[in-house]
């Protein structure tokens, strides 16, 4: 079993290498406790990775003051990806506001609306991309690799944090002294936007509090998909 220090000098190296190998590279952050790792490896190595969040429309206050504090923290500008207006309204006078409630696919297709293709925006152009995924947060996630082949985009995806435990993730923030979410500390482990997310009560899935009225193996916003279907994308190397 390896340390937080063993982890933290190993996903240190992982994100120099793709700083230096794959240009341009970009992290996309939810502005969620993992993410925060990365972020703060990133901007206090002074690493050339650039970092983006999607603004949905739908974020908690207390996501979008995270951009905030880091501004404060580090100086640094997380740029912010938001959905095509056009789309949004669109979607909003054939369905409702809160259409996601009523169906998996309608719930999909908001999140394709306001998530999948900003992310693929901001992705245009790049050699690689990041993410704050680790195995232990989801049913989805079990089989997570740490490099992966999306072929979809034509790109590397790195997934540093793959064999990080939600433990190591706190130990680091408060040992770093990172700012993180508020609403962690009320009970949300995993935040996506205001209406489709709750808290977690003991015991449960850290996960659990995602679109919650849905199975849990359906509980994937289509950002790590491929051609739609719940697969891993193909391991690296």
């Amino acid at each position: 079993m390896s340390t937080l220090n063993e982890k933290v000098a190993h996903t240190s190296a992982l994100l120099q290498k793709i700083a230096d190998s794959y240009q341009p590279a970009a992290l996309a952050s939810s502005l969620a406790a993992e993410d925060m790792v990365l972020t703060d490896l990133i901007l206090r190595n002074k690493l050339n990775i650039s970092i983006f969040t999607l603004q949905t429309g739908r974020l908690h206050a207390e996501t979008l003051a995270v951009a905030d504090r880091i501004r404060e923290h580090y100086g640094y500008e997380i740029t912010m990806m938001h959905p095509d207006p056009a789309a949004v309204e669109q979607y909003v006078n054939n369905h409702g506001l809160n259409a996601f409630y009523d169906s998996v696919e309608l719930r999909k297709s908001c999140c394709h609306i306001r998530k999948v293709e900003p992310l693929n925006r901001a992705l245009e152009g790049k050699q690689a991309w990041i993410t704050g995924q680790r195995r232990t947060q989801a049913a989805t996630r079990t089989e997570l690799a740490e490099q992966e082949d999306d072929t979809a985009r034509g790109m590397q995806k790195f997934n540093p944090l793959a064999d990080w435990t939600e433990q190591d993730v706190w130990d680091y923030l408060r040992q770093h002294e990172v700012p993180y979410n508020a609403l962690h500390d009320r009970g949300y482990p995993s935040i996506g936007c205001e209406p489709c997310t709750r808290a977690i009560q003991p015991g449960e899935d850290v996960r659990a509090g995602r679109w919650w009225w849905e199975n849990p193996e359906s509980k994937e916003c289509g950002l790590h998909l491929v051609d739609g279907k719940l697969v891993r994308i193909k391991q690296a190397g």
